[in-house]
């Protein structure tokens, strides 16, 4: 009973920021995000009769503590679903993600031991299932197992039977690019979870935040079906920075920057000035995406290796949706 699955990162351009049930994963907003072919996760999974506990492998490394925890509570999703409550499973993961630094690996991570996890336990799921059932291990995992754009629509049901994924363009629809910016590999000091909890619970600005996310979210979809650029570019970055805002409110105030976030923040802005059209986005972590059109690849590529403190540039197309090898 062993499946293998690889599902690629994506990155919210429509941020996903709060959620109304933390133990469901219920988001308070609708995002939309574009999945990239150069950050991914393989995952093998194999449940054997044997075990009498779940084995995880990180990278070639044991994992223990709370990741361990995680990984092995949604395990356990899949086997009630199964009826198979007394398997355990061998779990070896591979991130091509820095872990944890703001480049989702959360979300290729569980869709590809979704994807595989099912697979190998014998349920046969749709994409909107899958959707649904990986949501439970991390939120933006849901819009990993498509290609291209993706939106998670947040839903209103109680039991969240109504919140997960829709494709909204194919990966061959628009070939936008994504430089990923990598600034440090270090573990951010406040999770995903607990900075959306603080922010949700404390920041004065962030009522104001739900309220302009249905107009983003129309404009950018307008954006994305008209091939309109500049539009995805302004609507994605006004869309972080209102995002980050409602951090630095937050009591007491956090951010997820680090000094060469706002340096290549600048230099974004500097290469708009000199006609080059090139737009960032940042999710909580100090690592920087940039968004430009592919005519641009070597210029955007050697300006951003050139800022101080970036450590590389990981250039992205537009990637596939989940898969089994």
């Amino acid at each position: 009973m062993k499946a293998t699955a690889k599902a690629h990162t994506n990155i919210a351009l429509i941020k996903y920021w709060g959620k109304r049930n933390d133990e469901l994963i219920l988001p308070t907003n609708n995002s939309l995000s574009l999945t990239l072919d150069g950050f991914y996760t393989t995952t093998t999974v194999d449940f054997q009769e044997d075990l009498k506990e779940d084995y995880f492998e990180l990278d070639g490394e044991p994992v223990m503590g709370e990741a361990y925890k995680r990984v092995t509570a949604f395990l356990d999703l899949i086997r009630r679903m199964a009826d198979k409550e007394d398997l355990f499973a061998r779990v070896k993961s591979y991130n091509q993600v820095p872990t944890a630094a703001g480049f989702a690996s959360s979300a290729s991570g569980f869709a590809a031991l979704t994807a595989a996890a099912t697979k190998a336990i014998g349920l046969d799921l749709s994409d909107t299932e899958l959707s649904r059932l990986t949501r439970q291990g991390s939120g933006s995992s849901s819009r990993s197992i498509y290609g291209g754009f993706a939106e998670w629509e947040m839903g209103e049901k109680e039991d969240g039977s109504d919140s997960y994924a829709v494709p909204i363009a194919s990966e061959n629809h628009w070939d936008v690019r994504m430089a990923g910016v990598v600034l440090t590999s270090k573990m951010k000091k406040i999770s995903s979870r607990a900075g959306m909890r603080r922010t949700v619970e404390t920041s004065p600005f962030y009522e104001g935040w739900l309220k302009s996310i249905p107009e983003d979210l129309s404009q950018i979809k307008k954006a994305i079906s008209d091939k309109d650029f500049t539009r995805l570019g302004e609507i994605a970055e006004a869309n972080c920075l209102k995002m980050h805002a409602t951090s630095l409110a937050a009591k007491p105030p956090f951010t997820y920057w680090i000094d060469s976030t706002i340096r290549v923040m600048q230099q974004v802005q500097e290469m708009r000035e000199q006609g080059i059209p090139a737009y960032f986005t940042i999710d909580a972590g100090p690592n920087v995406k940039v968004l430009y059109l592919p005519e641009y690849e070597e210029q955007v590529e050697r300006i951003l290796r050139e800022v101080p403190g970036v450590t590389d540039v990981i250039l992205s197309k537009p990637g596939p949706g989940v898969s089994y090898l």
